[in-house]
């Protein structure tokens, strides 16, 4: 009885894992140099269940993340999540390798690819738009760059396809771990685009809480958030 009561509190957290880093922990979020004005676009945060992902429009996209989706035809948006690596690509989810994804592991970044807005893919509810401008996109970019582990030629590592088509697996340059989640690293990321307000946590639900709650704070006074943000 001991056991099993120690199961069911290791193995949620163990598959909150599946979202944990192996190179070091994760990047540090860019602090954004200067205000660039006004925003120009947004990108998306989106749940997934426990897992939460960052997206991009393909027209955002700078050259070098445009390059992750050479070979996907059609493409309109880019989403980004951070995984265990063992967990999500070599599909092990045996007890050991749950329980090992709770201390520092190999981490991937999962790609997808969308040909319509994340509101269609993942449904309203689930998605976020972050307004930002020409410095915050710069700066989410520049983060998803550090997330990934690079060879000599600073090409990305494709490590295999992802589990559904449009989908691919890279290595990422960090590490994973129960402190160190799919969801601080989109909170990272977030805080990258220049949401300064959102802190690193643990949950999915509580991360798309933290970013509704800074982008009503960052709103201007008699301005309420769109609609996505606002649910």
């Amino acid at each position: 009885m001991i056991a099993w009561q120690a199961l069911r509190v290791i193995v949620p957290a163990l598959v909150l894992g599946a979202c944990a880093n192996m190179a070091g922990p994760l990047p540090p979020a860019i602090e954004p140099l200067a205000d660039a004005g006004p925003p120009r676009t947004s990108v998306a945060v989106v749940q997934r269940d426990w897992h939460t992902d960052i997206c991009l429009r393909v027209d955002d996209a700078n050259a070098w993340v445009d390059a992750l989706a050479r070979g996907f035809d059609d493409a309109t948006v880019l989403c980004f999540g951070f995984g265990e690596r063992q967990f999500v690509v070599e599909r092990r989810h045996d007890p050991l390798t749950m329980i090992g994804a709770l201390m520092p592991s190999q981490a991937t970044v999962l790609m997808t690819v969308l040909r319509a807005a994340p509101e269609a893919a993942f449904g309203s509810h689930n998605v976020v738009e972050v307004p930002v401008d020409d410095t915050g996109l710069a700066g989410v970019q520049r983060y998803l760059r550090n997330s990934l582990e690079t060879g000599v030629d600073g090409a990305p590592r494709r490590l295999a396809d992802g589990p559904y088509a449009g989908s691919a697996y890279f290595a990422a340059s960090g590490t994973y771990d129960a402190l160190h989640t799919c969801n601080t690293w989109t909170a990272r990321a977030l805080r990258s685009a220049g949401l300064a307000d959102v802190p690193d946590v643990l949950f999915a639900g509580s991360l798309m809480r933290e970013v509704r709650h800074a982008l009503e704070a960052k709103a201007p006074v008699g301005v309420m958030p769109n609609a996505a943000t606002s649910q």
